[in-house]
């Protein structure tokens, strides 16, 4: 996919996370959400910190710190709107289709392109866009160029051995399907489409994380 389509989709479903977070309450950091291993809290940290790694991959830097869970502090949405700018401005330069990614947490001994540090961002997103949404109750609107190209990379993802393996990246995939296509993305990645009703055990997006 052509590097400006990636940057564009994967600011759609960035910008729709922080939709989604902005209307989060301090009550509802409690709550469980679809990565069991997470509170909305935990999972929101995750979310931040994952940004700043990615920007911090897209100016040149290699160094593991950068991808270590950061606080969210006493105002955990504007955090994260930080966090969100960051990773944004950081796509935009003209020359990104140039730049090598050097993304720790997914390999120490290779770097990546740019279209695939941007399609690892943007089914992370998309997935993540949808974790935060079940969690409040709230639904999810995307265009359907948006889902289309989600469920191109979610298919695109072996689904064997490998998903059973310590700091996998993705959970094995769900037998269920929902009315839409963000459903059978998020089954195709290990999570229930019934959420809470039919809870499965988790692994999270990038390997390390939790």
């Amino acid at each position: 996919m052509p590097i400006d389509e990636l940057r564009f989709l994967d600011a759609i479903v960035t910008r729709t996370s922080l939709d989604l977070v902005t209307k989060i309450t301090p009550a509802d950091l409690t709550k469980p959400t679809p990565c069991s291993a997470w509170t909305l809290h935990g999972l929101l940290a995750h979310m931040t910190t994952q940004h700043h790694g990615f920007a911090a991959a897209a100016d040149g830097e290699s160094d593991l710190e950068h991808w270590r869970l950061l606080p969210l502090g006493d105002d955990p949405v504007e955090t994260y709107r930080t966090s969100v700018n960051r990773v944004l401005n950081a796509f935009v330069p003209h020359d990104l289709a140039d730049r090598k990614f050097a993304l720790p947490e997914f390999s120490t001994e290779v770097t990546f392109t740019a279209e695939q540090a941007l399609g690892f961002h943007f089914v992370d997103y998309l997935v993540h866009s949808w974790d935060v949404a079940k969690t409040l109750g709230l639904p999810v609107r995307l265009d359907q160029e948006v889902l289309d190209a989600g469920l191109k990379f979610a298919e695109s993802i072996p689904d064997g051995r490998n998903r059973t393996a310590p700091g996998a990246a993705f959970g094995p995939a769900v037998a269920a399907t929902g009315p839409s296509d963000l459903d059978t993305i998020v089954a195709l990645l290990g999570r229930s489409p019934s959420w809470p009703d039919q809870a499965v055990p988790h692994r999270n997006l990038t390997p390390r994380s939790a």
